[in-house]
């Protein structure tokens, strides 16, 4: 081999070690084999039924959060009474039965979110079959919620807020940040968030795999419109050191169909998986529940097999959507807001069929 042979080959050799070294490997999808497993976890057949009810005539119940404390779950959930959204608060000592204790974000004048607060608890334990705890951050509770000031349902541009609160089990009003913490009219709003934005959630990413310890969920509707002239909502991503501060991660939506709705996320922890469960509408007929999986809660593998609920009793005919969904000794429960017959409610399906077995 000749002088310049030999320089050839240690000059690819290192463009070759450089390129490995500066290379950033796309983790790769879950198998199909790993999500049928998930699946086959998560499902729920057994279909409960109603168990938080309208409050009142002319009024919707509406997006789940589940949480534990002291020996009791407690949910919050929010209420449409034709004037906008307010937050409330319900305890359980089994999951079966609720109690309406009150409000926690009310009305009122003057404010950016005047007569629009759809908040959801923010920091709760993702672990599956974990403690559902919620985490204190600079010792309060957070939320993040839905908030807007133009009367009508989810009417107008709508935002993300930030409220914190010292005790989260009290039907007490929760001190809320005097502005969004994100907007579609943003300097870095994206393609697909620059219209409204609707649901959050946030939770404590101990491994940082964006770099964040914070990581926001949210689904909003971009200015673009799909084939037939519709906006439509996708599920993107954002991070935060501090939980008010918060940067939009990435150039596109994380779930979108280009069509109808993808919304809702819920993050759940399943050994080395991690599970969004959502809800899916209009991009087949119907609002219906469905989930993701990733190794790193940036790149996700979509499910592409039944869904996790659908319309099939009086009840939820019209929508099974917006899911929240745990697993506790042993039975998995999952939270949903059901429309059909008996309103805009929120029921239960679960793995076991508790009917039988008993509470």
């Amino acid at each position: 081999m000749n002088r310049t042979c030999r320089f050839c080959l240690i000059f690819l050799f290192v463009v070759n070690c450089s390129l490995c070294l500066n290379a950033q490997p796309t983790p790769s999808l879950v198998p199909t084999t790993v999500m049928q497993k998930i699946y086959d976890e998560v499902k729920t057949p057994y279909k409960y039924g109603v168990v938080l009810p309208e409050p009142a005539e002319g009024t919707m119940v509406d997006s789940p959060t589940v949480f534990r404390k002291r020996g009791k779950w407690w949910m919050t959930y929010i209420v449409f009474d034709g004037k906008g959204y307010e937050t409330w608060i319900a305890q359980s000592k089994n999951l079966l039965e609720w109690k309406t204790l009150g409000k926690v974000m009310s009305f009122t004048e003057n404010d950016w979110d005047a007569t629009q607060k759809a908040g959801y608890v923010a920091l709760v334990d993702p672990k599956w079959g974990g403690t559902y705890k919620v985490k204190k951050f600079r010792k309060q509770y957070w939320a993040s919620y839905l908030g807007g000031a133009k009367e009508g349902y989810e009417a107008g541009q709508l935002g993300i807020g930030m409220a914190t609160a010292k005790d989260i089990t009290k039907a007490v009003e929760w001190n809320r940040r005097s502005q969004p913490v994100l907007s579609a009219s943003d300097q870095d709003a994206r393609w697909y968030d620059n219209e409204t934005i609707y649901k959050s959630l946030v939770i404590h990413d101990k491994e940082r795999h964006t770099g964040y310890p914070f990581v926001m969920y949210y689904n909003a509707k971009g200015k673009q419109k799909d084939a037939k002239g519709n906006g439509f909502e996708s599920i993107a991503m954002a991070g935060s050191h501090d939980m008010v501060q918060w940067t939009r991660l990435g150039e596109d939506p994380l779930i979108t169909r280009h069509t109808g709705i993808c919304g809702d996320a819920q993050i759940a922890k399943i050994n080395n998986i991690y599970v969004m469960f959502y809800f899916g509408a209009f991009w087949k007929p119907g609002a219906f529940e469905r989930f993701a999986c990733s190794y790193d809660l940036v790149h996700w593998t979509d499910w592409e097999g039944d869904d996790l609920i659908a319309p099939t009793e009086p009840y939820d005919e019209t929508y099974a959507h917006k899911p929240w969904v745990i697993k506790w000794k042993g039975v998995v429960y999952h939270f949903y807001n059901a429309v059909g017959q008996q309103g805009r409610v929120i029921a239960l399906a679960t793995s076991k069929d508790l009917r039988k077995v008993g509470k």
